[in-house]
Formats: C-alpha cells, structure tokens, sequence
C-alpha cells in the first residue's frame, strides 16, 4: 500500500475551523473505508485534543521524529475511530521551530517523510499545520501534495487568504512547482447577508478553486472537538457532518484540484 495523497489544511489566521475541518475530513475518509493518519504539527496540540489526547500527557510527538528521527510508528497513536491514527504535537515544537530556522530546514518534514511514505499503511495523510507563516508550517505545504485552505466567510478571514497564495507562489517557485490548492468556506450562515457577499467575493476571485460546498455553522462541531472525535463520528446526522462528507467527496474524489 502506498500513501494516495498527503493533504495540508492551512490558513494565516486562527478560528478558522482549520484543526476541526482537519478532523471531520479524515473521518469521512474513514468512513468510506480508507485508512488515514492525521499529523498534528502545531505546538498548541489542537488536533490532538480533538482527536481525544492530551498534550502535556503524550510520550512522543512529532519533535521527536523531526529533531530525533524517531522511528515515526513508535509516535503514532491511536484514537477513537478504527482506522484513524494520529501523530501527536505538544509545545515542544515551538523550540524545534527555532531550530529549524537555524538549519534553513524549509524541507526537513518532506524528506523524513518521503523515507517512510513506502511503509506506512495509510492512504492519507492529513496535515494540521499552524497558524502564520512560520517554518513548521511551511514544512507542512512542501511536503503536502495539494493545501486545502478553510476560511469564515468573514472580511479579516477571507483577507489573509491572499498572504498564503504570496506564500503557495513562492513555494512553487523554490521547492515544490506541482503544490495545489484548494479554498472551502466553513461556519457559514444562509440569513447572514455578508457571508453570502464574501462568499460571492471568494467565488469571483478562485472559480474552481473555490469548492462548491460549504460547512454551515453549527455547535455540533465544538462538541464533537469536546468528545475527541470527528464530528462525522460525534455526531452523523449533522448537518455540518453531511457537509464534510460532501467536502470530502468532491476534494479527493472528484479530480485534481484547480489552482489560480
């Protein structure tokens, strides 16, 4: 078995329903049989809450395989949902970002990686990278085959997206002229008259870059981030659940992605 597509979600800004939307598509993934393992690279260690760990209570994380070359299968963890792994983070990761910044380490994750993409038994591979733009997370997008890019339907949020595409171009140029993206519109609300004005903002600005479905606001998400699951497994009948699974569908099932 070989890896099918390794898959960055990223947005400068947090509260972006990034790290949820992390969880939810790699649960419908699950769902439609396929094994998946989601790496949670920000020192916050959002992902990994949502996936049901704590932190400050994990044995290894992804440092540990970044600054240690740690054998990555002694990091993974379990979670809840059969067929879903994860690689852990905790704060350590702050210091090592220091480090790599001293190594002009730009593609140390992707190396790593590319090492054990043959023998790892998963078909995705799900990338939560941090907030801003700093080297863990570009680390995240050279090693990613595609980005995928959650944003509110909100002026400040929509706004940052254009410091990633600066940043998407320049990675093109330097290290990886095949990155993809992809830009999809989560905690959207019908009646609210400036997000159906965004949404037609970010429509004319991508095309097809802009995915078709959108993930509705609902607390069904914060909850399922509360039980440590996916909100496809917290909570099936959702709307925000059947949304991801729609997401999902049209993602990596449904072609390529289209770029700018």
């Amino acid at each position: 078995m070989t890896v099918q597509q390794v898959v960055a979600l990223s947005h400068p800004k947090g509260g972006v329903a990034k790290t949820t939307s992390a969880a939810a598509l790699a649960g419908a993934l699950v769902e439609k049989g396929y094994r998946v393992l989601a790496v949670d690279m920000d020192p916050q260690g959002s992902l990994t809450l949502a996936l049901g760990h704590l932190p400050q209570q994990v044995q290894a994380t992804l440092a540990d395989f970044l600054q240690y070359r740690r054998d990555l299968t002694d990091i993974v963890l379990s979670t809840k949902v059969e067929g879903l792994d994860l690689v852990p983070a905790s704060p350590h990761l702050n210091g090592l970002q220091q480090t790599l910044r001293h190594q002009n380490g730009y593609t140390t994750f992707r190396s790593l990686l590319r090492l054990w993409l043959p023998r790892l038994p998963y078909d995705f591979i799900i990338l939560d990278t941090p907030p801003g733009q700093g080297l863990l997370t570009l680390n995240g997008l050279i090693a990613a085959h595609q980005v995928l890019m959650p944003t509110q339907p909100e002026y400040f949020a929509a706004y940052s997206l254009r410091y990633l595409l600066q940043t998407i171009r320049w990675l093109r140029l330097r290290f990886h002229p095949t990155l993809v993206y992809r830009v999809f519109i989560t905690m959207y609300q019908t009646r609210h008259r400036a997000h159906a004005w965004i949404r037609a903002r970010l429509e004319a600005t991508f095309g097809p870059g802009l995915c078709k479905t959108v993930i509705p606001l609902e607390a069904k998400v914060r909850e399922a981030a509360i039980a440590g699951l996916p909100v496809t497994h917290y909570a099936p009948r959702s709307r925000a659940a059947q949304a991801y699974r729609a997401l999902a569908e049209e993602v990596f099932f449904h072609g390529q992605a289209q770029t700018q």
